[in-house]
């Protein structure tokens, strides 16, 4: 990958989201919807998550995935439900005119007490979780932590719109996101399958963290690809078509691939959607525009995305 290229998705340090000096805000604020416009694809740096904690979250990702099939199938997504669990290798596909995708994935959502009111909204439920010392709380944690993050970074967003600062707050404060620990195997002789086929993501905004194995490939708007190589320190992000339906496609949401990778590669993807009632209405925010699209709530739109993943899938 040339300078050139890697320059195509920009490096934002969004610390001074947290500044009390406004025009620091406005200036991150600036830079992330110059991207949302441009490619889609930014990488942030300045997040706050410490590498040890990282280290520990690809540490039990390993350790997980290298357990018996059996035992995986045991926290299976067709058992547990509402999108969460193990979802064995080749039972997603995400281009719908190529081959399953060549992965596995374990789904962790929201933990809500038995009797919290919101437990009987759509995509509520239980966790599955693997008998991993620490691995509850270590999940639990990073996800509270991405869910921090993620919020920080639709302040800025909201900003760059021309929205109220913390217009999207009460719209992720109880989110249907979804932490996904991912393994690719090695590639092998038959390169028909992908690792993930192209897709654009479901929900608002994706935070993914890479192991340095190279695999991600982002659709530039001339239609080349580009290598999205691992940067130290940084998170890789990318709008989805849940936050560009909301912003009336002033963000577009951005067609990516993971290719086979030549050795293992594991990924942690956190898919920010938001609350399922949330009522996800286009933002009217420059003269003359018009609504590019009806109504619809969080839970609504991610189950029209989501049902056509598993389609090919034989009901069992």
């Amino acid at each position: 990958m040339t300078q050139d290229q890697a320059a195509t998705l920009p490096v934002i340090d969004i610390a001074p989201l947290r500044s009390p000096d406004e025009s620091k805000r406005r200036a991150v604020a600036a830079s992330l919807g110059r991207a949302c416009r441009e490619v889609g694809f930014f990488y942030v740096t300045g997040h706050g998550i410490a590498e040890p904690t990282m280290q520990a979250m690809f540490g039990a990702s390993r350790t997980f995935f290298a357990l018996p099939i059996e035992e995986k199938r045991r926290l299976a997504h067709s058992r547990t439900g509402n999108n969460r669990g193990y979802v064995e290798l080749g039972l997603e596909r995400l281009d719908m005119s190529a081959a399953p995708d060549r992965k596995e994935a374990f789904n962790i959502g929201l933990e809500l007490p038995p009797a919290h009111p919101a437990r009987a909204q759509p995509f509520r439920g239980d966790n599955a979780w693997p008998d991993q010392p620490d691995f509850r709380r270590l999940m639990l944690s990073y996800y509270d932590s991405c869910l921090s993050l993620g919020t920080l970074i639709h302040r800025g967003l909201a900003l760059d719109l021309g929205l109220p600062e913390h217009f999207f707050d009460s719209a992720l404060d109880l989110p249907m996101a979804t932490l996904r620990l991912l393994h690719y195997p090695a590639s092998t002789a038959d390169k028909s399958a992908p690792g993930a086929g192209t897709h654009t993501d479901y929900g608002n905004l994706t935070i993914l963290a890479v192991d340095g194995v190279a695999g991600l490939q982002v659709q530039r708007r001339d239609g080349a690809w580009l290598d999205a190589p691992h940067i130290a320190g940084s998170f890789v992000c990318n709008i989805g078509d849940c936050l560009m339906r909301w912003s009336n496609d002033v963000y577009v949401s951005t067609p990516h691939r993971v290719s086979q990778p030549a050795s293992e590669r594991y990924s942690i993807a956190f898919f920010l959607d938001p609350n399922p009632d949330a009522a996800v209405v286009p933002v009217l925010t420059q003269p003359g525009m018009v609504a590019r699209y009806r109504a619809t709530t969080g839970a609504d739109f991610l189950r029209s995305r989501l049902d056509p993943t598993y389609d090919h899938v034989p009901a069992s």
